[in-house]
């Protein structure tokens, strides 16, 4: 299991959950879209890593840093 900010452009992966650390974020990232099992696809990434595009479910969404932290994914 990995963070979505680890992710390359054109990797794919399955949400996995939340980490312990993004309480903060968990109730923006679920009402983004991002549940538990959806596939996402990483579209772009700025050159410092922040933010970082992603498209989930015909949308493409953009997540700082210490949003894509807080969200575990399985690579596909």
């Amino acid at each position: 299991m990995t963070t979505l900010g680890e992710l390359q452009i054109g990797d794919s992966a399955k949400v996995a959950g939340f980490s312990q650390s993004g309480g903060g974020y968990r109730r923006k990232l679920l009402a983004l879209g991002l549940t538990p099992g959806a596939r996402i696809d990483i579209v772009r990434v700025a050159p410092m890593g922040d933010p970082v595009e992603i498209r989930i479910r015909g949308c493409n969404i953009s997540l700082r840093k210490e949003e894509a932290a807080a969200l575990n994914v399985e690579k596909l």
